[in-house]
């Protein structure tokens, strides 16, 4: 058995880290903006002011994708440059770019699936109080509503959310990503619980909005494989606990609360704060979604231990890493996703996966990258696997193109396609055309 007939291949990639120009053509200021001004912020000193100049250079990188026969692209649209002030006041030259995206993807016969929130609040929200104010879900459904009518019969399919749980965790408790915030754990379960309102609302906007659209949110956390067979209860348990200081990189984070309306976290600090959620919140986050993303990189190997108590097992000596000294760990794609399905039932994608190599362009003119095609192969080997016992539907490659990193900058490279910065200059790698391939069933 394989992947099914209709599995969705496609390439992924966000607004901050590839557009560029964010404030052009009226498009306001994001808390990307104001946080990577700080020094010492972003390694190297770097920001997204360039990035890839998508902006200009969105064209060439779907001729890309049409080119290698890869028909499907997840991008982000910044709520920033589309609602500068966060208050629904509507920048046109904003939607008209999205509109020019949207467009050309159609044209080429890719199909758009769009990400409303990729991390880009704008900062005139953060001012009035950002996550931790119930205003700013409110405003993310008004934007989630107006982007599906704009797009009705367009994009058909919607993440509301990116991994809130990094929201919350390199956001608002670590500080390592925009708006480098340190809040204690219970201003933290406010600003989760009003961005887990924030996909209600906006769930429920893209339904009434074009109705024959899909919604789903992409989540990330901690996924876990088992040892051994006698080791599978515990591996699962260990994926889905969440304590007092292990809470927010979980996948129940974000997924209980909108999937089944309810979180039952173990830590007793976490449980009580999470009591004081009302009922009528509740109702408000549980707005299922029609297909859960997951965003896919690493895990952990777990045996079973007394009472068969989960136990995370050591990684040995010179485990395999990527550039970014992530660990190597293909088997959570048959595991994890497994997991996944059976707690919420609902359709799979892998809407990010990949990893940073220390790519460059070779003497010859091109960029091999035999690490990431050795990393694919293992990766989808496992999913296919994994979709034998789960409802997996579609992988979509991180990323497309290089492109800026986060607190990371430029330093790391994940794309399928080099980005020469100095000169903006693509060039496809050696996996660009082996996923291609894949696509095509030849690999």
């Amino acid at each position: 058995m394989g992947f099914r007939e209709d599995f969705v291949w496609g390439a992924a990639s966000s607004a901050y880290q590839t557009e560029g120009h964010s404030r052009l053509d009226g498009g306001g200021k994001s808390i990307w903006d104001a946080f990577c001004r700080r020094p010492g912020a972003i390694a190297g000193g770097g920001d997204g002011s360039t990035a890839c100049d998508s902006y200009h250079r969105f064209e060439e990188d779907l001729d890309i994708l049409a080119q290698l026969g890869i028909r499907h692209y997840r991008f982000s649209t910044s709520w920033a440059r589309v609602d500068p002030l966060g208050d629904g006041t509507w920048n046109p030259g904003g939607l008209a770019y999205y509109d020019r995206v949207v467009n050309a993807c159609l044209a080429r016969g890719i199909t758009p699936w769009v990400t409303l929130y990729h991390w880009e609040l704008p900062q005139a929200a953060e001012g009035r109080g950002g996550w931790l104010v119930p205003e700013t879900a409110r405003a993310f459904g008004r934007f989630a509503g107006m982007m599906a009518a704009h797009f009705r019969g367009r994009v058909h399919h919607y993440f509301t959310l990116n991994e809130p749980q990094i929201v919350l965790s390199l956001g608002y408790a670590q500080g390592l990503h925009a708006p480098g915030k340190q809040y204690g754990l219970s201003r933290l379960v406010r600003c989760w619980k009003h961005l887990m309102m924030a996909h209600g609302l906006a769930a429920r906007a893209i339904r009434e909005a074009a109705p024959a659209t899909q919604a789903g949110l992409a989540s990330t956390g901690r996924l876990c494989w088992p040892h051994a067979p006698e080791d599978r209860t515990a591996s699962a348990k260990a994926a889905f606990a969440m304590t007092d200081g292990d809470w927010m990189f979980t996948h129940p984070c974000g997924l209980d609360a909108a999937c089944l309306g309810h979180v039952e976290p173990e830590g007793p600090q976490l449980a009580a704060l999470m009591a004081e959620v009302t009922a009528e919140e509740w109702e408000i986050m549980h707005a299922v979604p029609d297909m859960i993303g997951v965003n896919s990189y690493n895990g952990h190997e777990i045996a079973a231990g007394p009472g068969g108590e989960p136990v995370y097992l050591p990684r040995v000596p010179g485990f395999p890493q990527t550039a970014l000294k992530w660990p190597i760990t293909p088997e959570i794609m048959e595991y994890g996703y497994e997991d996944l399905y059976r707690r919420y039932g609902l359709p799979l994608y892998v809407s990010e996966c990949g990893l940073s190599c220390n790519d460059h362009i070779f003497l010859d003119g091109k960029v091999h990258d035999p690490d990431r095609i050795d990393f694919l192969a293992r990766y989808l080997d496992s999913l296919r696997r994994g979709a034998e016992r789960a409802d997996i539907r579609g992988f979509f490659h991180w990323s497309l193109t290089d492109n800026f990193e986060w607190h990371s900058g430029y330093g790391e490279r994940f794309g399928l396609v080099y980005v020469d910065y100095p000169s903006q200059r693509r060039i496809l790698k050696d996996s660009a055309y082996w996923y291609a391939d894949m696509a095509k069933g030849i690999s």
